[in-house]
């Protein structure tokens, strides 16, 4: 049953509910909007692609524009030119897409990328943009048919020599950049397909998966017969030929005093596949690295000769500079999976395998590696000129790969949904996050046994707070903001796609476990419990405690009408979300979250001082911003009616004529009556304690004396 309210209190419930039924209102009025579309002319297209280059006239089927370059036999194509918003619109986190120039040679080559429009929080006011112009900047010159690896800032090696290509993240806008590059290769994947002859991708997860089933015990040589395992023999005469004509010819004495020797004898074997994998690995090892491949495809690489997949340079669990798969034309992502067990399988004689030859790559599962269809490995090799400045040339070697179809079950025909995510690469962060959410709800449904101890309730409490502001905050980036209701807004509107939320997984899943425990125990299990600025401030306000720093309050009258202004900024927010979509995010800034936990101070001073100043009001006046102005902590409040239960035991005595529980909240959230406000409740558990402590809880205290009186009443009667 909804707590009965009177006076303020009733009207402070009824802002809260007009803003929850505001929301929804604007939200359904607005979804006939339209959606965002391309928005350069052919004027604009010849400012960004002036002389030489020359714009032809834009494809009455495809929205890209054909870029012409002069020359005096005849204009030549040069690329085409589009928005990547036409062909990839992925939302960000602002749930609007990032537009993007994406210019594409007909050799697959990138010509040009530019930011034309984006959203993103982390780019908007906090970074800047001048981070995501200067990371677009690399894709100039790279390849759609080359691996590109994002790494972090400043560990790039740009080889030229390597298979795949290596991209410089950003710093703190990790999720973003992912976002961006998938837009930029699905989108000029797409390009490459309908005008470049490029073979068309499948949906990861509609590809071939082994039959587990299918084993029958094969030597190293049957296993070769059948094409189990592809080998590629190279001799020192077939390198020096591919060289020909070259600067490098002639460079490898070693290959030339003996032409018919061998340069490089490499194996490979799809080891997931169980008959491949259990015959070349054993039973225990292969059911060893099938359970940490975690369902994800693998590759097995063995070599001898002069050659070496694995020189000296490379690093352990990384991309590999000279080997490469690709399948339909297109880059298989693939990396090391540190894995330096050698074969079971006896090799034929002859065959001499170091161990550090041998290699098992882990093959993304977002790459749509389809095990049932052919794909082609290649090698590389390198020769150098020159000393000082030395000039690298290479060659590449190939060798096609493909495994019986009887061997896999077959998916049925591709809806074409493909539709990528993250998640694989926060798998780490995925599973420390998920524990912890398991901890908490344990902790919070059995509250009695967690406030036996109030010494250990407090030790539990202030070192979750950390974990939530250090691990989910500054580590994980899962701070969740009002600016993901922005994003539910735009897609509801028909601007962009719900397919945000999918983006960061640790965010997601704090703001399914938040939304349940809205349901559960109220908006106290996020706002006091998951919140890194809120762990934040309360950290402050425990610093404030040490430092006996005099606390101000407001009477009892006050403290309800302030807790109207954060549903004032709610709705302006909402008003700005949905009338005027590019001030939303300038409104927001009245979230201190950028600044303090995901860029972590990093910023302009004036929104540094903005978020001291509050955390400084919160050592005065206990978490000043979450109870007045969050406009996410007044979302959560507008929708507390929906909580089933009351979780927060009481007494009869609560209220009348017992005050302590009321005089020790902090958040102003027990009425004189006895009543929670639950919709202003941060479940810091005070209450409980007291409730449940024999020497704090008043009806308790004069229960006992009562009890020990009467005891000595006896005492004396029996006397």
């Amino acid at each position: 049953m909804p707590e009965k309210k009177t006076g303020l209190p009733r009207l402070a419930a009824a802002v809260a509910r007009f803003v929850a039924l505001l929301a929804a209102a604007f939200c359904i009025c607005a979804a006939t909007a339209g959606a965002g579309a391309s928005t350069l002319d052919r004027a604009a297209m010849e400012k960004l692609f002036p002389k030489p280059f020359i714009v032809g006239e834009r494809d009455a089927t495809l929205p890209i524009w054909p870029i012409f370059r002069q020359s005096y036999n005849g204009d030549v194509l040069a690329a085409y030119a589009f928005e990547s918003i036409d062909f990839e619109p992925i939302p960000g986190f602002s749930g609007t897409p990032i537009d993007l120039l994406v210019a594409v040679k007909p050799s697959g080559e990138l010509l040009d990328v530019r930011v034309l429009s984006q959203h993103e929080p982390v780019f908007v006011d906090g970074l800047g943009p001048e981070p995501l112009m200067d990371f677009v900047k690399q894709y100039a010159g790279k390849s759609i048919k080359q691996s590109i690896k994002i790494v972090a800032p400043g560990t790039r090696n740009p080889r030229a020599d390597s298979v795949a290509a290596e991209i410089d993240g950003v710093a703190k806008a990790t999720a973003s950049v992912r976002i961006i590059n998938e837009t930029i290769i699905e989108s000029a994947l797409q390009v490459a397909r309908a005008r470049l002859g490029f073979s068309k991708g499948r949906d990861p997860n509609r590809v071939a998966r082994p039959k587990p089933d299918v084993f029958e015990p094969l030597t190293f040589q049957q296993m070769l017969d059948r094409g189990y395992i592809r080998h590629l023999h190279l001799t020192n005469a077939a390198v020096e030929k591919a060289f020909k004509g070259s600067d490098a010819e002639g460079l490898d004495e070693e290959g030339l005093a003996d032409p018919t020797g061998t340069f490089a004898d490499v194996y490979i074997a799809e080891v997931d596949v169980p008959v491949v994998g259990r015959n070349l690995l054993g039973e225990k090892k292969w059911r060893k690295l099938m359970d940490q491949l975690d369902g994800a495809p693998a590759m097995f690489i063995m070599s001898s000769g002069r050659w070496t997949f694995m020189p000296d340079s490379f690093i352990p669990g990384s991309t590999p500079d000279f080997i490469a798969l690709s399948q339909a034309n297109a880059p298989v992502a693939w990396r090391d999976f540190v894995w330096r067990d050698t074969i079971d399988l006896p090799v034929p004689k002859g065959l001499e395998l170091d161990k550090s030859d041998q290699a098992i790559m882990r093959i993304a599962p977002q790459a749509a590696f389809d095990p049932a269809s052919p794909s082609t490995f290649s090698i590389r090799v390198l020769r150098e000129k020159g000393q000082i400045f030395p000039e690298h040339v290479t060659r590449d070697f190939k060798l096609a790969y493909s495994l019986r179809k009887n061997l896999f079950i077959l998916p049925p025909e591709d809806s074409g949904l493909g539709i990528d995510s993250i998640w694989e690469s926060r798998i780490r962060d995925i599973a420390i996050l998920g524990a912890a959410l398991i901890v908490l709800a344990v902790a919070l449904a059995r509250q009695h046994f967690l406030v036996r101890s109030p010494r250990n309730f407090k030790i539990f409490r202030l070192a979750f707070l950390a974990f939530t502001l250090v691990f989910i905050g500054w580590i994980a980036q899962a701070q969740l903001s009002i600016v993901w209701l922005f994003g539910l807004i735009k897609a509801i509107k028909g601007e962009g796609s719900f397919v945000f939320f999918l983006w960061d997984p640790p965010t997601l899943m704090v703001t399914i476990f938040a939304l349940v425990a809205l349901f559960v125990w109220g908006r106290g299990t996020f706002c006091g419990w998951l919140c890194p600025f809120g762990a934040l401030q309360e950290f402050a306000g425990e610093l404030a405690r040490l430092l006996r720093l005099r606390q101000f309050g407001l009477p009892q009258r006050y403290e309800r009408l302030s807790r109207i202004p954060k549903f004032l900024v709610l709705a302006v927010i909402l008003v700005t979300a949905v009338f005027f979509t590019n001030q939303a995010e300038k409104v927001a800034e009245v979230e201190p979250f950028k600044t303090s936990i995901t860029l972590i101070f990093m910023r302009s001073a004036p929104f540094v001082l903005y978020a001291v100043a509050l955390l400084i009001a919160g050592m005065f006046h206990y978490k000043f911003f979450c109870r007045y102005l969050c406009p996410l902590g007044a979302t959560l409040a507008a929708l507390s009616f929906v909580r089933r239960w009351k979780w927060i035991p009481r007494r009869k005595e609560c209220g009348a004529p017992c005050q302590m529980c009321r005089v020790k909240c902090r958040y102003g959230a027990i009425e004189r009556s006895g009543e929670i406000v639950y919709s202003e409740c941060f479940q810091c558990m005070d209450c409980v304690v007291i409730h449940d402590s024999p020497t704090k809880c008043v009806p308790l205290v004069l229960e006992r004396k009562r009890a020990r009186k009467r005891e000595r009443q006896l005492r004396e009667a029996a006397q």
